[in-house]
């Protein structure tokens, strides 16, 4: 097995520091992030960290990487308090990781790529068209992390789409059903395929 202590791994090549370090956590979600400028502009990116938070109220967060170069996505929530979730499935992979490419700020991701938005009853930022879940999101306040000088955007959920099939009886969302993808490391995606699903575990007796 190899090893790499704390002096190591500050002392590799950049780029492969940042495939080590990006790729040893596991694999992560891969979303599409919806959001519209105050001029109209509707805006997609691929993001790699969005995580549960809570589910009483329902709030997920996703870590932002440091604003002092624009960030589009966050200039956009920050303006409107609104955004969207959506989840990358097979077919779209490779438009998806596009939209990681830096255009200028009156450039739709949309219009660069094969993804298509689509817009929902009154909510106001754009969804990825056939995504086989999406969240309309609402902003709830940002918490700094000096010692990465980035910040966890923390939002709550205000509407939920989930195509049928993917939902069980249990309220469970099957993404394996969905081809849904996940992301190992910062640019290598993967379709995780349903095992098995385990009951609540409650402790054993003990003699």
């Amino acid at each position: 097995m190899h090893f790499f202590n704390h002096t190591d791994i500050q002392s590799l090549d950049k780029i492969y520091k940042i495939n080590l370090i990006n790729s040893c956590s596991g694999f992560k979600s891969a979303n599409l992030l919806g959001s519209i400028s105050a001029d109209g502009v509707a805006n997609v990116a691929v993001f790699s960290s969005v995580t549960h938070l809570g589910s009483n109220p329902p709030t997920l967060g996703f870590i932002l990487r440091p604003t002092t170069v624009p960030r589009d996505t966050y200039k956009n929530i920050k303006e409107s308090g609104i955004f969207t979730i959506n989840h990358i499935w097979e077919d779209i992979i490779e438009d998806a990781h596009h939209t990681s490419a830096k255009y200028p700020t009156d450039v739709s991701e949309f219009d660069m790529t094969n993804l298509e938005s689509e817009f929902k009853g009154k909510f106001k930022a754009p969804f990825v068209k056939n995504a086989p879940v999406q969240m309309s999101m609402k902003f709830i306040e940002e918490i700094y992390v000096p010692s990465n000088d980035v910040m966890l955007i923390v939002a709550q959920i205000e509407e939920l789409y989930v195509k049928d099939e993917l939902l069980q009886d249990d309220g469970l969302i099957n993404l394996s059903v969905g081809n849904v993808a996940a992301i190992n490391g910062l640019d290598t995606y993967a379709i995780p395929k349903f095992k098995k699903q385990l009951t609540y575990q409650r402790p054993k007796k003990t003699k």
